[in-house]
């Protein structure tokens, strides 16, 4: 992820896009570039082909990018998870009426994106009676505990700590196999107490970093705890 995404919330991306700003640009590329997969699970549910599907994801973000579509977002569409969704329904609505004439992002790759990865993803989840708008909601929570976990991993290798990360992980998420802290001490030459303590702390800075990956998606900071409890909710559909 690019630096200045670091420090740049969906805020100052509407207010810089309005001046078409390079670093508008840049942050808003690295944000669709973490969050384009659940619009892509949303079009594999609405268009008939999975070559298709492709063409007008890539379209759509080659548009949406050259037009500087950003511009034209409003409160009420504060969340960007909510614009880029109204932002690509729009554009498939144009798209259907002028697919013969529409090539693969008019020649243009603005963002890199792995389609053979995302194929695999979606034939392994299940997405059981979900609609598509419900699909899309789904597979942007997973993409914002990937992103989370990945910035997790970032650090705890820049501290030197990644077999701390590698084998506390998933006491974080829920998923650590049976392993017990004791078994996990042992691996890493340390106490219980110590495994335990260093988990509690990856816990910890696994909240804070949620609450910053949020924050980069809503207008302000008083949206953060109702996009908390509207994400997860989607996990219990």
């Amino acid at each position: 992820m690019h630096d200045e995404f670091q420090s740049t919330q969906w805020s100052e991306v509407i207010n810089a896009g309005r001046n078409s700003s390079p670093e508008s640009r840049q942050a808003l590329e690295s944000l669709c570039r973490v969050y384009w997969f659940p619009l892509y699970a949303y079009a594999r549910r609405r268009v008939p082909t999975v070559d298709e599907a492709q063409d007008v994801t890539q379209a759509f973000f080659a548009d949406f990018l050259e037009k500087n579509s950003v511009a034209s977002a409003r409160p009420e569409r504060g969340k960007f998870r909510a614009f880029l969704l109204a932002s690509f329904k729009n554009f498939l609505s144009k798209y259907w009426e002028k697919k013969r004439t529409l090539k693969r992002g008019g020649g243009q790759t603005v963002l890199s994106l792995n389609f053979e990865l995302a194929d695999s993803q979606l034939r392994i989840e299940p997405t059981g009676g979900l609609t598509p708008d419900q699909l899309y909601d789904q597979q942007w929570v997973i993409a914002l505990l990937g992103q989370i976990l990945n910035r997790l991993k970032d650090e705890a290798e820049q501290n030197g700590k990644s077999d701390q990360f590698r084998e506390l992980k998933g006491f974080i998420v829920g998923d650590h196999q049976e392993s017990t802290y004791a078994q996990v001490a042992e691996r890493l030459d340390m106490t219980e107490a110590a495994a335990k303590k260093s988990a509690s702390r990856m816990r910890k800075r696994y909240r804070e970093l949620l609450r910053e990956e949020i924050a980069r998606t809503v207008l302000g900071p008083e949206e953060v705890e109702d996009e908390i409890h509207n994400l997860f909710a989607v996990l219990n559909l």
